[in-house]
């Protein structure tokens, strides 16, 4: 599957395509198939989205979505130094996730 992300213009935040905008959390985001390029485009245009890209993905058997390359893992999380300051603080187990 293919998906997309970038930064949010407004506030910074590593943001996901859910489809009908933009979720700071990855498993909202959507497979965009071939339309990748055209909706990043318009979304770029708009501006709403800072240097948007799109990347490989999985759907987990739990149905989570999991960017294939360790650096988008590691964006989709927060920091892997503080674990405090991710976006799942209370799940010990998150950071297992990025490797």
């Amino acid at each position: 599957m293919k998906i997309l992300t970038g930064n949010d213009l407004k506030s910074g935040a590593v943001v996901w395509w859910s489809g009908e905008g933009w979720s700071i959390y990855v498993d909202d985001a959507v497979d965009v198939g071939e339309q990748a390029d055209e909706i990043m485009a318009r979304e770029e245009a708009a501006r709403r989205v800072n240097v948007p890209y799109s990347l490989d993905a999985t759907h987990e058997e739990d149905g989570k979505v999991r960017p294939a390359h360790i650096k988008d893992r590691v964006r989709a999380l927060g920091p892997t130094v503080r674990p405090d300051l991710t976006l799942k603080p209370q799940n010990p187990e998150a950071l297992d996730w990025v490797i």
